[in-house]
C-alpha cells in the first residue's frame, strides 16, 4: 500500500482522503425539520428534506497542478422518514444523495423503542456514538469545513460502517444533566476481523448549565443562542478487536475523544460560541505502517485537536445574523510529520441550521487523512436549506 518508510509524500493524505471524503459530507446529520402528518394520537408521520451546495475554489488544485482549481459542488441532497406506529415505538428512514449525480444511500433504518427519557432502544442502521463533529454532522456543526481530523472506523469508505453509520444496537438515555449512549455494531467485518468481533461504542456528556435539545445522543455545535447558557462536558470512545489489519495480519483499535461545547448568551450584545476537542487513536497497524500481505484496513494513530470560536451579532440585516468564527486543527500521527489548518468563516443565520449561508477561508496542510497534505488556501461559499 503506502509501505513501511516515514510518510513524507503528498500520495499518502489524497490516498486516504479518497477513500474518506467519498462518505464524509454524508457524516450523522440529526433530523430537526420536518412535515407532521398525525394519523391519530400514537400514529404519526414525517418527512423532511435537506439539501447543501457549494462553490469552492482551491490553491494548485486545478487538473494542470498549479492553477486555482474553480468547482461547484451539491455536497448533499437528503431526504428524512420518522414515524411513531405505538405509543413506544418509533422508526427513522433517511437518504442521501452525494455530489447529486452519486448514488442514492441508506443513512439510517432504526426501529426506535423509546421507553422513557432514561431508557431507550435504538436497532438498526445508525449513527455509532462518537465526538461531537461526527454526532452533528454537516447539517449541525459550526463551521463548514469541521471535517480536518481523522474519524473513527465508520467514516473510513465502508468496510466498517460508512457515514458515520453501523448495524447494531444503542442503548441510550438522559439521567438529570447527564447523558449516554452505549452501543455494540458489526464494524469492520472480513479482513483483520477473522473472530467476528463486535465495535463496542459509547458517548457520556453532563450538561452543567442548560440543557441541549436534540433528539436522541445526537448533538450540534451552535444552538446561535435559542437554549441560552450551555456547558457541555463529554467523553466518547470506540473499541474492536481486529479492527484493523489484514487477514494474516490482524491487530486492534480503540480512541477516545473529550469534547466541549459552550455557548454564553449576552443580553442585548449577542451569543459567544466555543467548540473545543481532542481526540487519540491507537492502532496496532496504520496507513504508514501497513501489514507485509493482504488488504489492509488500515487506521490513524496518534492525537488530534481542535477549538473553535465564534460570536453571533444580535442585529439582523436583512433577514438574517452573521455569526463569523475562527477554527484551529492540528493533527500529530505517531508516524508521520504534524499538519495544521486554520478556518475564518461567516456564517449567516437566517433560520438557524434550516436556512443559512457561509463564506469561508482556509489555509493549511491538515486533512481528514490525519496525515499531512498539500499546504494550500482555499475559499469556499456555500448554502444551506432544510424543511
Amino acid at each position: 500500500m503506502f509501505g513501511n518508510s516515514k510518510i513524507t509524500s503528498k500520495s499518502l493524505a489524497a490516498g486516504v482522503m479518497s477513500i474518506a471524503l467519498a462518505g464524509l459530507t454524508a457524516v450523522s446529520a440529526p433530523v430537526f425539520a420536518g412535515k407532521k402528518l398525525e394519523i391519530d394520537e400514537t400514529k404519526w408521520i414525517s418527512v423532511g428534506a435537506g439539501l447543501r451546495t457549494v462553490a469552492r475554489s482551491v490553491e494548485d488544485a486545478a487538473p494542470n497542478g498549479s492553477d486555482r482549481s474553480t468547482d461547484f459542488d451539491v455536497e448533499n441532497i437528503r431526504l428524512y422518514f420518522s414515524g411513531q406506529v405505538h405509543e413506544y415505538i418509533k422508526f427513522t428512514f433517511n437518504t442521501d444523495e452525494i455530489f447529486a449525480d452519486g448514488p442514492v444511500d441508506v443513512l439510517d433504518l432504526i426501529a426506535q423503542f423509546e421507553f422513557s427519557p432514561e431508557f431507550n432502544i435504538w436497532v438498526g442502521r445508525m449513527l455509532t456514538p462518537a465526538d461531537r463533529i461526527e454526532m452533528n454532522g454537516p447539517f449541525y456543526g459550526l463551521s463548514w469545513n469541521q471535517y480536518t481530523q481523522p474519524l473513527y472506523p465508520s467514516d473510513q469508505g465502508g468496510e466498517a460502517g460508512t457515514y458515520g453509520r453501523d448495524d447494531g444496537v444503542t442503548l441510550w438515555g438522559t439521567l438529570g444533566k447527564f447523558q449516554y449512549a452505549l452501543g455494540a455494531f458489526d464494524g469492520l467485518q472480513g479482513k483483520s476481523n477473522v473472530e467476528d468481533n463486535l465495535l463496542f461504542a459509547g458517548r457520556f456528556a453532563y450538561n452543567f448549565l442548560n440543557m441541549e435539545d436534540n433528539p436522541a445522543y445526537y448533538t450540534s455545535s451552535t444552538y446561535f443562542g435559542g437554549l441560552g447558557n450551555i456547558l457541555t462536558l463529554a467523553v466518547s470512545f470506540q473499541s474492536q478487536d481486529g479492527g484493523t489489519g489484514s487477514a494474516t495480519e490482524s491487530g486492534d483499535f480503540s480512541g477516545y475523544t473529550v469534547d466541549l461545547l459552550s455557548e454564553t448568551v449576552f443580553d442585548g450584545t449577542g451569543v459567544l460560541t466555543i467548540e473545543a476537542e481532542y481526540k487519540d487513536f491507537d492502532a496496532d497497524y496504520t496507513v504508514a505502517t501497513t501489514p507485509s500481505t493482504g488488504a489492509c484496513f488500515c487506521l490513524f494513530e496518534g492525537d488530534s485537536y481542535f477549538v473553535t470560536g465564534a460570536f453571533l451579532f444580535p442585529k439582523k440585516v436583512g433577514p438574517g445574523k452573521f455569526q463569523p468564527y475562527l477554527r484551529y486543527v492540528e493533527n500529530s500521527p505517531n508516524d508521520s510529520d504534524e499538519s495544521d489548518l486554520t478556518e475564518f468563516g461567516v456564517n449567516y443565520v437566517i433560520d438557524g441550521h434550516n436556512a443559512r449561508l457561509n463564506f469561508n477561508y482556509s489555509s493549511g496542510d491538515a486533512n481528514i487523512s490525519g496525515y499531512k497534505g498539500n499546504d494550500v488556501d482555499s475559499f469556499s461559499f456555500g448554502v444551506q436549506i432544510q424543511i
